[in-house]
């Protein structure tokens, strides 16, 4: 596993190489709220030179362990590209598209994780007693409220009194 992807110009062939790995999981940054990188970036590219650019083309994925916003329970999704395509200018004989490739996976991360994403299916169901339409029609906050007076208005009735 690598720190970062670097391509050395240099050593590709003229017609172009296929570079494949992993990627080291810190370079997501999550924070511990956000969930975990189970594995790291994995890439599988074409990258290809055409004098100032350096086309990537290929498959990206990254595995995380997350959590459930309605059951707080963790559960596994792989977030993956099937049909990647990058074109970084070169500017040094060392291109580096870690940061491209991080970005590409990130935007599909998901703002609110439910089990129904996960890899394996799961069954995002919460408990009877959180759900409010398990509950009795009548509400006793309105029971109690339909008998008690109504004083909302006494204190501006006071106001005309002045």
């Amino acid at each position: 596993m690598i720190e970062l992807l670097e391509i050395e110009l240099h050593e590709l062939s003229e017609f172009g190489d296929q570079l494949q790995g992993e990627i080291h999981p810190d370079i997501f940054e999550l924070k511990d709220d956000e969930g975990k990188a189970v594995s790291g970036l994995k890439y599988d590219l074409y990258v290809q030179r055409f004098e100032t650019e350096l086309l990537l083309q290929g498959k990206l994925s990254a595995e995380f362990e997350l959590e459930c916003v309605r059951t707080l329970h963790p559960f596994t999704k792989t977030i993956a590209i099937k049909e990647f395509t990058v074109s970084i200018e070169i500017v040094e004989e060392v291109v580096n598209p870690t940061e491209q490739l991080r970005e590409e996976i990130m935007i599909l991360f998901p703002t609110y994780p439910v089990c129904d994403m996960a890899d394996e299916e799961m069954t995002c169901s919460v408990e009877e007693k959180y759900l409010a339409l398990d509950k009795d029609q009548k509400n006793d906050l309105e029971d109690q409220s339909a008998n008690a007076p109504d004083d909302r208005w006494a204190t501006l009735d006071q106001l005309d009194n002045l």
